[in-house]
């Protein structure tokens, strides 16, 4: 998030941040374990939701229950209703009678067996649809014990595109700030906010993370020198250098979808305009030339050009240029203020904030054609990130006067919340596929 000086647009994200101390720790982790835990909220249904069964596996659990975290990751999608599979005790050696599945309502069923060798856990599973009395993917996955979520969480995805035909995304992780008292934490976690780590401890104010396309570094905004520098963290060594610290704010980092270069915002002329920036600080080149504030940017999915925020047409809206440099075409024309784009990964979507009624909403609008549909209620949602897949949307939202993080369906239909029972959670950024 980025401060767009006298304008006063998005000067109340930034003010939160500015409002951070100037003391001196701050501590950096590869990976180290945080004490708050994300919980899980969940309402709304899909339009359309798949019947399906998950049996308990046969086998050693290896104190993580597979089931368990499988059922809890679709029921989060919204996109399937769970059939109970009490009593099924089936291994994947076990022939199906799929009339039976059928007269319990399930379409799909989902089972498997576990076994152990050692430290090593071996888990086989299988998905069958009940109605064509077919077998639709079956696979195996070895791992120690702490990695059976992770495992799980594969076997979720692999039954969410088989059946829907979209790449899961329970595999993913995302990235936030908590912030406790006057300690600030950048974490990751599992995109069901489970297995948090603290990437970054620090006394003063850390905004705008964003992950680069590998998923392996995340580039953010620091104010542990008492003033914006943009820093690049690599996660499994906790390595971060300062790729940006020039003169006034650095601010809004945005990965290239390539992974070589950042967009940035610098004010180092008096007033906020965009940059593109080598991931290792070299080669900075100013994108265009604007007498009003240019903010935000956020690369399209071909890498070619960026949307980005500007008061230049007298209020804040959302415009598109070449990342080459250009003439600016302006895409959102509802409202008065649209801020904080993000272009959805097939490209087709943008969503972001914009403000009715006093109330800060996320928003969506379809590219071809300008048709826009609010997705969420306020009253101060901001910082949309794009679920790989493009089907949610992470978001931070306020309730109880606490900041929480939110996903909702790119339909509005399904919401969940994620929140920490002390502590206020924010600028969210949702990761991107791994191998």
């Amino acid at each position: 998030m980025t401060v767009l000086n006298a304008s006063g647009f998005i000067g109340r994200l930034w003010r939160r941040a500015a409002a951070a101390g100037l003391g001196l720790a701050l501590t950096v982790a590869g990976a180290s374990g945080a004490h708050a835990q994300l919980r899980v909220d969940i309402s709304g249904v899909g339009a359309t939701q798949y019947p399906i069964a998950i049996a308990d596996f046969a086998g050693n659990s290896g104190g993580t229950s597979a089931p368990e975290v499988i059922r809890a990751d679709l029921t989060r999608s919204g996109q399937f209703k769970l059939i109970s599979a009490a009593g099924a005790n089936l291994t994947v050696q076990s022939p199906i009678d799929y009339g039976t599945w059928q007269s319990r309502g399930a379409n799909y069923l989902a089972y498997g067996s576990i076994s152990q060798n050692g430290s090593q856990y071996s888990v086989s599973y299988r998905l069958v649809d009940n109605i064509r009395k077919a077998q639709l993917d079956e696979a195996t996955f070895t791992g120690t014990e702490p990695e059976m979520r992770r495992i799980a969480h594969r076997i979720a995805d692999r039954i969410y595109e088989k059946i829907t035909g979209v790449r899961g995304v329970f595999s993913t992780r995302i990235a936030y700030v908590l912030q406790t008292g006057n300690t600030y934490e950048l974490q990751i976690a599992d995109a069901d906010g489970q297995n948090p780590q603290v990437m970054l401890r620090s006394a003063h104010s850390i905004i705008s993370p964003t992950w680069s396309p590998d998923g392996n570094k995340l580039a953010y905004v620091s104010f542990e020198s008492g003033k914006s520098v943009v820093y690049v963290q690599t996660l499994t060594t906790g390595q971060r250098v300062p790729i940006s610290n020039y003169k006034g704010n650095n601010s809004a980092p945005a990965w290239s979808p390539d992974g070589s270069h950042l967009a940035i915002v610098l004010s180092m002329d008096g007033i906020s305009q965009i940059y593109t920036i080598n991931s290792d600080g070299s080669n900075l080149r100013r994108v265009m030339r604007s007498p009003l504030i240019d903010t935000e940017p956020y690369f399209t999915p071909d890498g070619q050009s960026l949307v980005f925020t500007s008061d230049r047409g007298g209020s804040p809206q959302i415009y598109k240029v070449p990342v080459a440099g250009g003439e600016a075409q302006r895409l959102t024309f509802s409202g008065s203020y649209n801020v904080s784009p993000r272009v959805s990964p097939d490209g087709q979507q943008l969503v972001y904030v914009t403000r009715s009624n006093g109330a800060f909403r996320i928003a969506s609008q379809a590219l071809n054609s300008g048709s826009a549909q609010t997705l969420t209620d306020g009253p101060d949602d901001e910082s949309p990130s794009y679920a790989p897949n493009g089907m949610q949307v992470l978001y931070s939202a306020v309730q109880n006067g606490r900041s929480v993080l939110a996903v909702t369906s790119t339909d509005g239909r399904v919401r969940q919340t994620l929140s920490v029972l002390n502590g206020k959670v924010r600028e969210p950024a949702w990761g991107p596929f791994t191998k």
